[in-house]
């Protein structure tokens, strides 16, 4: 910090700093930024991502208006494009057209509803063996942390990296995947970019992603320093559409594989769960004969539940009338 401190207050051309660490200083009151001529941005999806919106915003309000910005961005879904516009004059948008999937990734689908995706996705990380490092992808924060507590309860060892994790333990989870303690991670499009994690033998989109960017990002996390890789997609009913763009986008068609065969002749734990607790049917019920029937003891549980209103009334220590 002392190093820092030195450097901003007698002068540097080029500053390179983290959201969070620049304010730091800027909140001490010595640094100057009157003759700051560029601002760059890069992966502006990713800071918004993990929550660095409001910092950014401060450190823009306290530079010259006038100057240069450039916003790098892989992905430019409607909060960034929101985003652009707050911070940037009349900005003009350059695109660079969408890398390819690396050849020796192994790319397949499955087409599973979402009542059956953790289901399939338990079932295909049991041959641990031959899976060291697996990253799971998820749509939104709440789906991986649920989606990691289910494959936890069925004792794997898994963990979830999210934006509302602090940057701490994002780190002390991401070195524990790093070193093969931690197996399996759970996590949202926050790690499909900027880590560089070798050995990932499997991507699993537990989710379809939202264009062909997202998705050549997150299997690029497989496959790395010409290692080879494998790459699933569960891709459910309403979202094949999407699906279908996306290898549209990036030129290749996708091979769907049926579903297991031996997942297929198990139902869903979410089905047993419903079963068990599903109410016999009134109109069946079970073991009984027919409503005229006399059962066994049935005469004689009769007896004791009948009150004997001949000999019992007003005032004779019954508590009730008789009928």
């Amino acid at each position: 910090m002392e190093q820092e401190r030195k450097a901003l207050k007698q002068g540097a051309s080029v500053i390179v700093a983290s959201p969070g660490r620049l304010i730091a200083h800027l909140d001490l009151g010595y640094v100057n930024f009157d003759k700051l001529r560029h601002l760059v941005l890069d992966e502006a999806d990713r800071m918004l991502d993990m929550g660095f919106a409001p910092d950014i915003m401060k450190i823009v309000n306290m530079l010259p208006r006038k100057r240069q910005t450039l916003l790098f961005s892989a992905t430019m879904p409607q909060q960034i494009r929101r985003f652009a516009r707050e911070m940037l004059n009349n900005p003009v948008e350059v695109s660079i057209s969408v890398s390819k999937p690396a050849e020796n990734i192994m790319q397949v689908a499955y087409e599973v509803e979402d009542e059956q995706k953790v289901a399939l996705t338990a079932h295909l990380l049991q041959d641990k063996k031959r899976l060291e490092r697996v990253l799971i992808f998820a749509s939104t924060k709440i789906k991986v942390r649920e989606l990691a507590g289910n494959l936890a309860r069925r004792g794997m060892k898994v963990s979830d990296i999210q934006s509302d994790l602090d940057q701490n333990e994002r780190e002390e989870r991401l070195r524990a995947f790093r070193s093969g303690a931690l197996p399996i991670v759970v996590a949202t499009d926050v790690l499909s970019r900027g880590i560089d994690v070798k050995g990932i033998d499997l991507v699993l989109n537990f989710d379809v992603p939202s264009d062909g960017e997202d998705y050549v990002h997150r299997i690029g996390r497989t496959a790395r320093a010409d290692a080879s890789g494998i790459a699933i997609t569960l891709v459910n009913r309403k979202d094949r559409r999407r699906f279908d763009r996306i290898e549209q986008t990036i030129g290749i068609k996708i091979r769907r594989l049926p579903l297991p065969a031996d997942f297929q002749a198990r139902p869903s734990s979410e089905s047993r769960q419903s079963s068990s607790r599903r109410p016999a049917n009134p109109a069946r019920p079970q073991q009984q004969g027919p409503r005229n029937e006399a059962q066994p003891g049935s005469e004689e549980r009769r007896k004791k539940r009948r009150p004997d209103n001949r000999r019992k009334g007003p005032g004779n220590g019954s508590g009730r009338v008789g009928d």
